[in-house]
């Protein structure tokens, strides 16, 4: 087979990301510009300053990118970009980039699905460990800071297609985790400071109501197919940690948390540690428990429902050590295959854009010049 090496650019939130793959499963280069460091003042993302720093990102990264690889603008054959979903205006950053390169350089280019990069970067893996041998249906569970999403996904050919069987009604899991990171005094991003301290708590010394969805969303096709749905909801779980903090006069030690940790240039995982008392550790530990339980408990009812071969769970809360666990124990027990990428390619990256544009490369599924971003962008 000639090799085939696509270029992806990835910007839809906070990071500037750019990669070189060949033939959809061996990863050439991988850059990534973090922002964190713009937004960690602000407990989150500010979409404005996103689109600043990819800005001043996106010419370096790519650069950086063909470099690593041993590649040049005109040596690849392709490009990818992220079209949706994410913030409009970092998204326009990386779409338009890639069709001023497209255009000059005379190169075919690919429009693809954040959400479907995801997907993506977990056979990626698979692939470069040699296993082709993926039983379908797989139910693919898309679960980061801005997306929980729960797909059944079939390979037609050289495509995939996809039904979206659940999505959260409010906060993603992992926006969740940060909001109640930031609520308790501890930095953004939140996810992996609460994945950290929660082994330091006791998961059962504050109980949490699973949340249940009592009506159908009519916004999504159930509501016509009456196909079973498996929705979320972490607004809730989100109000229940803030009732907790208030009736149990936590605000004197959330304060001299942040005080300290404000006073410390770059907090390490013992310095969060010492900041935390037991009692915050407690309900760490507990929050993160209840949001794995649902997150796998509702998957795993999903994957019966659907009699699904074969589970995927990948995006950024996919890198949290309790959800891995959960999943490999419960999935292991019904005999079904669960497989998650590595934790590099769980957050926000071009390769799994990359790797997903390879398909549609095949299939000569090229964008017109003419398409642009996509916020709200929908994965079919």
């Amino acid at each position: 087979m000639a090799e085939t090496y696509i270029l992806g650019i990835e910007s839809s939130c906070d990071e500037t990301a750019a990669s070189v793959v060949c033939n959809g499963e061996k990863i050439a280069s991988n850059v990534v510009f973090s922002q964190i460091v713009t937004h960690q003042p602000y407990g989150g993302v500010v979409p404005e300053l996103a689109s600043r720093e990819h800005l001043r990102a996106i010419v370096p990264v790519v650069r950086k990118a063909l470099a690593d690889a041993g590649q040049t603008y005109q040596s690849i054959d392709a490009l990818a970009v992220t079209q949706g979903p994410g913030l409009a205006g970092a998204l326009l950053v990386g779409i338009s980039y890639a069709k001023a390169l497209a255009f000059a350089l005379d190169k075919p280019l690919i429009a693809v699905n954040h959400l479907e990069g995801h997907i993506h970067a977990v056979l990626l893996e698979e692939r470069q460990k040699g296993n082709y041998r993926i039983n379908f249906p797989v139910l693919a569970l898309v679960v980061s800071g801005g997306h929980t999403h729960l797909y059944r996904a079939e390979a037609r050919e050289n495509s995939w297609s996809y039904e979206n069987i659940g999505q959260t009604r409010d906060d993603a899991a992992g926006e969740a985790f940060d909001k109640v990171a930031k609520l308790l005094g501890l930095e953004y991003p939140g996810g992996p400071i609460i994945d950290q301290l929660s082994s330091h708590g006791n998961p059962r010394a504050v109980q949490f109501t699973p949340s249940q969805i009592k009506h159908r969303d009519r916004r999504s096709r159930a509501s016509e197919t009456h196909l079973p749905r498996f929705d979320f909801s972490y607004s809730g779980i989100k109000t229940a940690v803030l009732r907790y903090v208030e009736t149990h006069n936590m605000q004197v030690s959330i304060a001299a948390r942040q005080k300290g940790l404000g006073a410390i240039a770059k907090p390490r995982f013992e310095d969060y540690l010492n900041y935390c008392d037991q009692q915050t550790l407690d309900l760490i530990a507990a929050f993160q428990h209840a949001m794995v339980a649902d997150l796998v408990g509702k998957t795993l009812t999903a994957a019966r429902a659907y009699d699904a071969a074969t589970l995927f769970v990948t995006g950024g809360v996919a890198a949290n050590n309790e959800l891995r666990q959960s999943f490999e124990r419960d999935a292991g027990r019904e005999g079904v295959a669960v497989y998650f990428p590595s934790r590099p390619l769980s957050t926000d990256n071009a390769a799994m854009i990359a790797a997903a544009g390879y398909p549609k490369f095949l299939a000569k599924q090229f964008a017109a010049l003419d398409f642009s971003a996509e916020a709200g962008m929908a994965l079919s």
